[in-house]
């Protein structure tokens, strides 16, 4: 299992910081800055590319971002694209995540990029197959049930099956196998709702005599949430039965962060909807002075950017600007990993 087994940093790199001042630095007067350095390019070899089947039959096509060997993990991320999108529309995000020592596991979600129906080998380069998914697709992208054991469960979908290869990646003693870290789910539009149901489901496996066989997520972020897509809706997953939360203490249960962009209304109306539950464990950078936890602090966290983008465009913008810079998906996220990574050693 990926929970329990866990190896942290002992510090924390520069991100934090921004995290931690996200919302002072969103409202700070212009300075003048120099363009940001260019990100190093990421060596190829530190991409491996692999393939699992889904208990459905769908061939998914995964992408792994590397870490060097000799560096400790700050946490394993699965990565989630939106709907129309690949996981090359999110890599911008994944190469930043990589950068700050974070291994990201990027699949194409079924109907997306590479991925392949079942029975149709080769059937695969449709760049519009994606429309043509219903609900019960969606619904399969974040399946994870059927039994009671979850390593002999009878259904397995998209999600899952990423899980499960994380997991034999680190069971190999040979080169090339995962070291255990923290695990965070990140998506992005569709992405973020496929996100939340798999993480409601990965909480909803029972404890069986070997140990734990869910909760193994530390953190789930989501940006430019739908209320619903063609029928999907991510209500269901955010209720506080599917997301536990311990209201006897506060700040320790597993953190949600909605990332909104200047348009997305949906993940601020989910985010309101979640406070109701989270009671004073929250923070909205809308209202840095009225939120009752800081950033760091909360277990619930709604990042308003200025931003005219949602999705995929949202999650791997750059921006100019230094006063919203820290709060770019691409900064705020690695930071986010990397606060909850040292909490999670503690």
């Amino acid at each position: 299992m990926i929970r329990g087994l866990l190896r942290l940093p002992s510090r924390l790199s520069a991100p934090l910081a921004l995290l931690l001042a996200l919302t002072s630095a969103a409202h700070a007067q212009p300075t003048a800055a120099p363009a940001p350095a260019p990100a190093p390019a990421t060596p190829k070899d530190t991409i491996d590319e692999d393939t699992v089947t889904t208990s459905d039959g769908w061939t998914i096509p995964i992408w792994c971002y590397r870490i060097p060997d000799d560096a400790t993990p700050q946490g394993i991320v699965i990565l989630l694209h939106d709907l129309g999108g690949s996981h090359a529309s999110v890599e911008p995000l994944a190469k930043a995540l990589q950068a700050a020592k974070c291994i990201v596991v990027a699949p194409d979600l079924r109907g997306h990029g590479d991925s392949e129906p079942p029975g149709k080998p080769g059937d695969r380069k449709r760049d519009d197959a994606f429309k043509s998914l219903k609900k019960p697709d969606f619904e399969m992208m974040a399946a994870s049930r059927g039994g009671s054991v979850r390593d002999q469960s009878g259904i397995r979908g998209d999600v899952e099956c990423v899980r499960n290869w994380i997991v034999s990646q680190q069971k190999r003693d040979e080169d090339r196998s995962l070291p255990r870290a923290p695990l965070f789910v990140v998506g992005s539009g569709l992405g973020a709702i496929v996100a939340a149901h798999w993480v409601s489901a990965d909480a909803a496996w029972p404890d069986i005599a070997s140990g734990p066989q869910g909760r193994e997520v530390a953190g789930l972020v989501m940006i430019s949430p739908e209320i619903a897509t063609k029928g999907f809706a991510i209500a269901p997953a955010l209720t506080r039965n599917a997301l536990p939360y311990d209201e006897r203490k506060p700040g320790t249960s597993m953190p949600v962060v909605f990332v909104a962009g200047a348009d997305d209304r949906d993940a601020r109306t989910l985010f309101k909807q979640m406070k109701v539950s989270r009671k004073d464990d929250w923070h909205d950078s809308r209202d840095r002075e009225g939120s009752p936890r800081k950033p760091g602090e909360a277990s619930l966290i709604l990042i308003d950017h200025p931003a005219g983008k949602s999705g995929d465009q949202l999650a791997t913008t750059k921006t100019a600007d230094q006063r919203t810079r820290s709060i770019d998906p691409m900064a705020l996220i690695p930071g986010f990993v990397q606060m909850r990574a040292a909490r999670a050693r503690k």
